[in-house]
């Protein structure tokens, strides 16, 4: 469960204005705030089961759009990739002992972790 739930999140910050604008606040008060049905079916005077209803036609169109940009699979690859660049060029450092190679690699890995924390 938690898992979906983390999925959802990160696809509403890569697809949330696909949706309306309902279904956006609907699914960030569940995902991202913890909300009950109950709560958003209060704020939004629907019934619980019309809560719901909104969540699943929204997770749906969010899936849908993963499935046919795959931005999120692209962009957790690249993350994982430069993680591993970064890990790999810290090895590579520990054994140079030539200072200006030495502050060049450590530069190049501060950019690569500022790019994979975005």
């Amino acid at each position: 469960m938690f898992e979906k739930n983390l999925n959802i999140s990160i696809l509403l910050d890569f697809y949330g204005d696909t949706l309306s604008d309902r279904q956006l606040s609907m699914l960030d008060m569940y995902y991202n705030n913890d909300c009950s049905l109950a709560e958003i079916a209060e704020d939004f005077s629907i019934s619980r089961q019309g809560v719901r209803s909104v969540l699943k036609k929204g997770e749906s169109i969010l899936i849908d759009m993963e499935e046919k940009l795959g931005l999120v699979d692209r962009f957790l690859k690249m993350k994982e990739k430069s993680n591993k660049i970064a890990q790999d060029l810290e090895f590579i450092n520990k054994s140079i002992n030539n200072t200006d190679i030495s502050s060049k690699i450590c530069s190049l890995i501060s950019e690569i972790k500022d790019l994979s924390n975005y």
